[in-house]
């Protein structure tokens, strides 16, 4: 425990993180909203995939070695330097001139959130003892909970054109207004988060960081957007399956690589003694799992009120406000529970039997379901998560040493990574499945014939498939299709063009009830799994070994 720093300093540095860490978290929601600008200006609807996974890709490479690089040059040195390149990336993204450099900025910009990521946690060791942390964890968790409703609204209003001190706004605002946050939280922590001084001569393992690097990166173009990303390839005449298995088969052989290079290293990236720690090894098997089942929970919903409810971005993400209630409430809660008492093991099985309990009910959701059904199953979903997701970094950090803080920290920040990551992939090709098959053969639905007649239309189709089919149900993609309609029909005489409206109108409405349907009935079985993957997380929980939570000092460094 740095116990050298006053409370007040320690406050101001853990807002400071709390901003840099609202950032990172809201930039993985804000940008959903910008991606159909970004479209539509750059006219490149095959590289959009990139613009998601080259900040996703770094970033989950990042985590693990920013957490090493804590340890090994201190956190204040590490964390400036990924603030300043998440700033420069956020800028870079902003102004970029074409699809090529926006990807590239993206995945600068996914460097600099990977260091924050890392260390946004472990900072909460390095000013807190064992005991102190549990509301401070929950205070970084709420801030989680709050950036997955602000980032859907505040990314559709910056998308859209609003008139502030006589600038409009665009898509490249959602990458702007990252700017003077992060350099207000850059000069804070320049300022009053301490410099931890190290006595020895760090040596990186260049090595290990190498194949980790490569590893993962193979691992997550295999199960994201691998069609999409590789398509120049697959057009060629490269089988896809053949991507996929050279993709994985890179993987496992990095992932042993990596495994043989940390036997040797001095100073290996993650130790591999750490995973002798049984209660390391439970939670790291805990947050893989509780990766994939949160973003099922989280992602599909969303989806779920846009289908069902004819929502749009926006609303989506207010529909959704019960669940960050319950999650960010209870999280803070929990924060507070954990440091008086000590005791954290049987709250995070609490809270996981809630959340799997809650999860599995969404599966009862229909088209016919009203709202406050899914308000009152979101609120418990989100009570539940809340109660467990802030613990998982307090019991690793308990386990640990100030020396090892930083490593194993960003260790449950890579597994939680890696399963929304494999988890997100597995989810998809479920709902994506069971749609295509309840739907069948699109080209022959009436409602699709008549949009393939229409120019405007017939562009905005592409290929029919699933996913054609839910943008199709869209708000937004519904005011288009009407908007065309009534300029194609402008030429019709006056008395036949409410006939011709009615008929798309009664039409689509159709096309809408069948993909609600669709849609339903396939979240259903993505339910049901998100609801095993949580309840395999509970039961593995139980295995966590409780250790009284220090309240005294730590074997911190000295400071300089």
């Amino acid at each position: 425990m740095l116990h050298h720093i006053s409370q007040r300093q320690k406050i101001i540095v853990m807002a400071a993180v709390m901003s840099a860490m609202f950032l990172v978290a809201l930039d993985q929601t804000i940008i959903a909203t910008a991606l159909g600008k970004i479209v539509e200006e750059f006219n490149s609807f095959s590289s959009l995939a990139w613009v998601v996974t080259a900040y996703m890709l770094t970033t989950t490479v990042t985590v693990p070695l920013a957490g090493k690089m804590s340890d090994i040059f201190g956190r204040r040195k590490v964390l400036l330097i990924g603030v300043t390149v998440f700033v420069l990336g956020s800028l870079l993204s902003g102004g970029s001139m074409s699809i090529e450099q926006l990807i590239a900025a993206r995945a600068f910009q996914g460097i600099g959130g990977g260091i924050i990521m890392a260390n946004a946690f472990t900072i909460i060791g390095d000013l807190f003892s064992p005991r102190e942390r549990g509301k401070w964890q929950g205070l970084i968790g709420a801030v989680f909970g709050l950036s997955s409703v602000i980032g859907p609204l505040l990314g559709g209003f910056l998308t859209d054109p609003h008139n502030i001190l006589g600038l409009m706004t665009n898509w490249r605002w959602t990458f702007w207004i990252n700017v003077p946050i992060g350099i207000v939280s850059f000069f804070i922590i320049a300022r009053y988060m301490p410099l931890i001084r190290h006595d020895h001569k760090p040596k990186i393992d260049y090595l290990g960081a190498g194949f980790l690097a490569a590893s993962l990166s193979a691992l997550i173009l295999a199960v994201d957007n691998t069609d999409k990303i590789f398509a120049s390839l697959i057009s060629s005449g490269v089988d896809g399956l053949l991507i996929k298995v050279a993709l994985y088969a890179i993987a496992i052989i990095g992932a042993i690589l990596f495994v043989w290079a940390e036997r040797n290293a001095s100073e290996p990236i993650i130790p591999l003694g750490f995973f002798r720690n049984r209660t390391f090894s439970t939670l790291m098997a805990v947050a893989l799992l509780f990766g994939a089942a949160f973003l099922g929970a989280i992602l599909y919903l969303t989806q779920f009120n846009q289908q069902v409810f004819g929502a749009d971005a926006t609303q989506s993400g207010l529909m959704l406000l019960p669940m960050i209630v319950g999650l960010s409430g209870t999280a803070i809660t929990m924060g507070q529970i954990v440091s008086r008492t000590g005791k954290y093991k049987l709250l995070v099985i609490a809270g996981f039997s809630v959340a799997t309990i809650a999860i599995f009910a969404l599966s009862f959701l229909t088209p016919d379901s009203p709202y406050w059904h899914e308000a009152i199953i979101m609120f418990f979903a989100g009570a539940g998560l809340g109660a467990g997701m802030p613990i998982l970094n307090l019991a690793v950090q308990n386990e640990f040493t100030q020396k090892d803080l930083g490593a194993a920290t960003a260790s449950v920040q890579l597994f939680r990574g890696l399963g929304s990551t494999v988890g997100t992939a597995i989810l998809g090709t479920i709902l994506v499945s069971g749609i295509t098959t309840q739907l069948g053969n699109l080209q022959n639905d009436s409602y699709i014939r008549m949009l393939s007649q229409q120019p405007a239309a017939a562009q905005m189709l592409g290929s029919v498939d699933a996913d054609t089919a839910l943008n199709l149900n869209t708000t937004t993609f519904k005011n288009k299709i009407n908007d065309g309609f009534d300029a194609a029909t402008a030429n019709l005489p006056a008395p036949a063009r409410p006939a011709a409206k009615t008929q798309l109108m009664t039409q689509q409405d159709a096309f809408g009830d069948k993909v609600a349907s669709a849609f339903s009935d396939s979240l259903r079985d993505v339910f049901y799994v998100s609801a095993a993957l949580m309840l395999a997380a509970t039961l593995i929980a139980t295995g966590i070994v409780e250790r009284p939570l220090r309240g005294g000092h730590d074997d911190t460094p000295g400071i300089a």
